[in-house]
């Protein structure tokens, strides 16, 4: 694995640090329900702070398309965020433009600020240089700190490490040195578990650590996908129809490569999508059309 630049590397009192983390906390009725997301780049965050940077936090939630979504706004977590931190915590209602450069030149050393959710602008998604370019401006240095979203191409991860000197987070360090120990001189044998619920955003994954493990688990509503690609009925569950065939290409590469791919041998399943819905398990290949 290619070397990368560390906090170790940075100096970073009095400079801007752009921090992307990933705050895509679950929320239910307004109340975030798991903090874990938070509590993890917390170290990251307090180290810069303590330090005497200026942080300024980025994150996307959940998937507003473009649009303002006030029900996916970042104001709560940051509320969250202050209460576990001895560091001065602001919340910006946008994440670019005037409001934004303005707050962020109000900012103390040591004090930290969460800009709003980048995905109300369509140009985060689409890596487009222009907003990319804006949130650049909010920032002397860059640090990644979202490995669970590093595998999205979008402006505030892949953008802006190449618009400012780019480091990793204590997060991304530690997910990174794992994965090196893992894939590069492994004990044999070596197994991984990909989750979530789409193929399609992790092709590229997938197709890398194939050649590198020898068992593969596959789980979440991604499984769906690879189960009813041969034959096997998911009933109403999420699943991608369309990558059907990649996902026995995928399958027909493993056992090429003598890595073993393991789909789930049971289900838990309702006939109604609800918190507290009467539910099962079943066999995998004694799923209901209607479950």
């Amino acid at each position: 694995m290619a070397s990368f630049h560390t906090l170790d590397d940075l100096s970073p009192e009095g400079k801007r640090v752009l921090l992307r983390a990933d705050l895509n906390v679950p929320v239910r009725e307004g109340a975030i329900t798991d903090t874990t997301r938070i509590d993890r780049v917390i170290p990251t965050i307090c180290e810069l702070a303590d330090k005497g940077a200026r942080v300024i936090v980025l994150s996307h939630f959940d998937r507003p398309k473009g649009q303002v979504v006030p029900s996916m706004s970042l104001a709560p977590v940051a509320e969250m965020l202050e209460s576990k931190i001895q560091h001065k915590v602001h919340f910006v209602s946008d994440c670019v433009g005037s409001k934004a450069e303005e707050a962020v030149a109000n900012l103390k050393d040591g004090e930290v600020c969460v800009l709003e959710n980048t995905r109300f602008y369509a140009g985060e998604e689409k890596n487009d240089p222009e907003f990319t370019a804006m949130l650049a401006r909010l920032g002397d240095v860059y640090v990644n700190d979202a490995f669970s979203a590093a595998h999205r191409a979008h402006s505030s991860t892949e953008g802006l490490a190449r618009h400012l000197p780019a480091y990793a987070g204590r997060l991304m360090e530690a997910e990174l040195n794992a994965l090196s120990a893992a894939l590069e001189l492994p004990d044999r044998p070596v197994g991984a578990l990909i989750g979530g619920a789409k193929i399609s955003t992790k092709l590229d994954l997938i197709g890398n650590v194939l050649g590198k493990v020898d068992v593969l688990f596959i789980g979440g509503a991604m499984a769906n996908t690879f189960l009813a690609a041969q034959g096997v009925s998911v009933g109403k569950s999420l699943q991608e129809a369309e990558m059907h065939e990649t996902a026995r290409r995928i399958m027909a590469q493993a056992s090429d490569g003598k890595c073993e791919i393991i789909l789930p041998i049971d289900a838990v399943i309702a006939r109604e999508f609800r918190e507290g819905a009467p539910s099962e398990v079943c066999d995998i290949n004694a799923v209901p059309a209607d479950a």
